[in-house]
């Protein structure tokens, strides 16, 4: 309990000195030293690179989880099970719980009525979106936000102790100063004082002695009273003259101590600026290394942000291919309402085994979609006639031989048949010909 107290009472004391020091520089009052210029520019741009990343890390939260409420609850259910050191269970979307809100609600209504038919197609297809979105949500986590976050809960958090470390040092170092500085004007003071304490006794020792030798001088045997005053005189003599040069010696050490004081306190103070000099510089050195790579930080959230950029668009193409499919499997359910004379309606059931493995790829989508329309879907085929060039969208890989595989931004030379699916067209690129989805282009006029 004792050395708690000794240590808080030793940390107050700093605390306060340090306080006043800060106070002196920002008056002008106290001599502060200035850092390296290159190494002032590695602090300024690790404070903005610190500031910029947390804004990005808590703004791409907030997009990926709008929810205040829910990215707080992930955020513990997170820590909990990295403490537990267990993988985190896939979290349901709200697409995927809307999804299913939609299938149940199918149920209850009935699968053959229109609405409840509907409803399981629009339910299925939310479902695949929703599974996109998750893939979205851990591919973002784990390569773009969890590099960010480490950055500020590991690399940052070194710097800063590093930082504060060498802000002490250059503390310790301006007091050094400040005090040589004081010690160098108590010596020079010391230098030009004049010594009065030594004067009077030496002036009065040589009287005396002067006073003596005169006595000494006389005649003994011209007169006898004479002689015997003279002898008690130079008696007296000697003890004034011991006692005074008793009072001389002090005086002369009490000088020579002052005098050597200063240059003491002087020699002090320059072996503790040295001290204190070799410590700034050695932390200087160990921070400039730590704000140097910074740069190799860069490089890694650049890479992760590359990453992070594909992950959206592989989600957003996804998003994109569901809804076209969405709305063809509305548009025929609508065409089949409208038919007169027909059985009762019920829009087709998109695959569901589908989505126990994942969302599937574009071309499987397209395919087993395309296996399940009947041929009298004429009047929604895409108005192409003749040939016409078309820009690729994204990449497609060919199933069999038959389909034509596609690589993005390029141009092809597509047309239709006659009985042809209208999801599909004949792609040509130069010698090359197959199939090719329709949703995978961009047709030019």
């Amino acid at each position: 309990m004792d050395f708690n107290v000794k240590k808080l009472a030793c940390g107050a004391g700093v605390f306060f000195t340090r306080a006043v020091q800060f106070t002196e520089e920002k008056l002008g009052q106290a001599e502060k030293t200035e850092l390296d210029p290159h190494l002032e520019n590695l602090i300024t741009r690790a404070d903005s690179t610190k500031n910029w990343t947390e804004k990005i890390l808590r703004q791409t939260e907030v997009l990926l989880q709008p929810n205040p409420i829910d990215h707080t609850g992930a955020r513990i259910e997170e820590f909990i099970y990295d403490k537990l050191d267990k993988k985190l269970p896939s979290r349901t979307t709200n697409t995927e719980l809307l999804g299913q809100y939609m299938l149940e609600a199918a149920n209850e209504f009935g699968p053959g009525t229109p609405y409840g038919s509907t409803l399981i197609t629009v339910g299925e297809y939310q479902k695949r979106l929703g599974g996109a979105e998750r893939d979205l949500l851990q591919a973002s986590a784990v390569g773009f936000l969890t590099p960010l976050r480490n950055f500020l809960e590991g690399d940052w958090r070194t710097i800063s102790k590093e930082r504060r470390l060498l802000e002490n040092r250059r503390l310790d170092l301006d007091i050094c100063k400040a005090r040589l500085k004081k010690a160098k004007l108590a010596e020079a003071k010391a230098a030009a004082a004049p010594d009065f304490q030594e004067t009077r006794p030496r002036n009065y020792v040589l009287s005396a002695s002067a006073s003596a030798s005169g006595w000494e001088s006389w005649d003994v045997e011209t007169d006898p009273g004479v002689s015997e005053q003279r002898k008690l005189l130079s008696e007296e003599a000697d003890k004034v003259s011991t006692s005074t040069c008793g009072h001389s010696l002090r005086g002369i050490c009490a000088c020579l101590k002052l005098l050597f004081c200063p240059v003491q306190m002087r020699l002090q103070a320059e072996h503790e600026l040295r001290v204190a000099q070799a410590e700034f510089d050695r932390q200087a050195e160990v921070t400039k290394l730590l704000l140097e790579g910074i740069g190799s930080t860069h490089l890694n959230h650049l890479r992760c942000l590359q990453d992070f950029a594909e992950a959206q668009a592989t989600y957003y193409a996804q998003c994109h291919h569901h809804m076209q499919d969405l709305q063809r499997e509305l548009s025929r359910c609508a065409n089949s309402i409208s038919t007169p004379h027909s059985a009762p309606v019920v829009c087709p059931d998109p695959v569901s085994s589908a989505f126990l493995s994942g969302p599937p790829s574009p071309g499987a989508s397209v395919s087993s979609l395309s296996s399940q329309r009947p041929l009298a879907m004429e009047q929604t085929q895409l108005p192409v006639t003749g040939t016409r060039k078309a820009k690729v969208l994204y990449d497609y890989e060919g199933h069999d031989g038959s389909e034509l595989s596609l690589l993005a931004d390029e141009l092809i030379i597509v047309h239709t048949v006659p009985g042809m699916d209208p999801d599909w067209l004949i792609g040509e690129r130069g010698n090359q010909k197959g199939k090719v989805p329709v949703t995978y282009l961009e047709l030019l006029s």
